[in-house]
């Protein structure tokens, strides 16, 4: 799903108006599905932080059509919003030294990276339960090789219950 984000929007050129904090100068040789498991493995975010990445592209995108998830956007997009995520959602988290380290930029870079990250979403960091699923849902959806698991709740409420928890 975001693969198919960024190459699509890799071919819209790129302008001063379009310039953001988040543009790297050249692409990054490591993938973004190294990129994140490269973050889970050395700062164990939690699944519900990864998801939440996309809520946040959306909201940002929403608030700022100039910006876009590309190429050269989406390592620095990531980190910042992982780092942002895992102090909004979790009770334990990585510094922000740990973070940049593990992301691959200066300690400084992040700072000023999390500061544009609050900025752009409007500091608007939690989302429902219910966004949370939809999102999860339509990810499943999209990639053919997973299937969504019936949650025991669910399991247990009968067919007629769509409440479940990731």
């Amino acid at each position: 799903m975001l693969g198919r984000l960024i190459d699509h929007n890799d071919r819209i050129p790129l302008t001063p108006a379009n310039l953001t904090r988040f543009h790297s100068r050249a692409t990054p040789t490591i993938t973004v599905s190294d990129y994140l498991r490269r973050i889970v493995r050395y700062t164990s975010t939690e699944k519900a932080c990864l998801l939440i990445l996309l809520i946040y592209i959306d909201r940002v995108c929403d608030r700022d059509k100039n910006f876009t998830i590309t190429s050269l956007t989406v390592h620095r997009f990531i980190i910042a919003a992982v780092t942002v995520s895992s102090k909004a959602l979790c009770d334990s988290y990585c510094t922000n030294s740990h973070y940049a380290r593990v992301g691959g930029i200066s300690t400084q870079e992040l700072n000023t990276l999390e500061l544009e990250f609050l900025s752009l979403i409007d500091w608007q960091l939690i989302c429902s339960g219910e966004t949370l699923q939809q999102y999860y849902a339509n990810l499943v959806k999209q990639n053919t090789r997973y299937r969504r698991a019936v949650p025991a709740s669910e399991y247990m409420m009968g067919e007629g219950s769509s409440r479940w928890m990731i």
